[in-house]
């Protein structure tokens, strides 16, 4: 049970984070030859992922708390939605420039905007973790943000190698928003069939 938790967490991690990567890439391009660079890149991206699992879990109690347990599986209409949504975007936008340079242009490479950065970028994970955190136990919930916290240091690392390595970059670039929107609609369909939402 905890391997399978730790698998569906990598995974799901991958899915919610792969657009980090660009951004982090940005950040260190920009930093490049200042000195604490890495680390100030690293606590930033940290806080910043503090935030968005506090969030996640915050809202995931309450609403453990509050709704009746057959409600539950319905919330996987919201990453049912958001994957729809991203979908349709990368339809609509096919062939157009990623928005990735806006998000740190002009922005130093201090701690908090780092933090400020991830933490904005982080609105569909909290609308993907809340039902994802809501359809398991406790056990599995902690299991999640461990491999999750593990994983950003991993994440931070890629970035520094993507910002030197373009190719990669672009690559990684092209595919997020076909996996993105992929993983999202399953994981949902997951949540509703899973729970018996809609006498499935």
């Amino acid at each position: 049970m905890i391997l399978s938790s730790v698998l569906q967490a990598i995974g799901l991690f991958i899915a919610t984070n792969i657009d980090d990567i660009i951004v982090l890439s940005l950040f260190f391009a920009r930093g490049a030859g200042q000195r604490g660079t890495t680390a100030r890149i690293l606590v930033g991206q940290y806080l910043g992922f503090i935030g968005i699992l506090g969030a996640s879990v915050l809202v995931a109690l309450g609403a453990g708390a509050f709704l009746p347990p057959e409600v539950i599986p319905y919330f996987g209409l919201i990453p049912l939605g958001l994957g729809l949504w991203a979908a349709w975007q990368a339809w609509r936008n096919r062939g157009a420039d990623d928005d990735d340079e806006a998000k740190v242009e002009g922005k130093t490479v201090g701690v908090w905007t780092v933090a400020g950065v991830t933490f904005a970028n982080g609105g569909d994970n909290i609308g993907v973790y809340v039902p994802v955190f809501l359809s398991v136990g406790p056990a599995a919930v902690v299991a999640y943000c461990i491999v999750f916290l593990a994983l950003v240091a991993a994440l931070v690392g890629l970035g520094k190698f993507v910002a030197t390595r373009r190719p990669i970059a672009e690559l990684l670039e092209r595919w997020e928003h076909t996996l993105f929107p992929i993983v999202l609609i399953g994981l949902g369909i997951f949540i509703l069939v899973s729970g018996g939402a809609f006498g499935l």
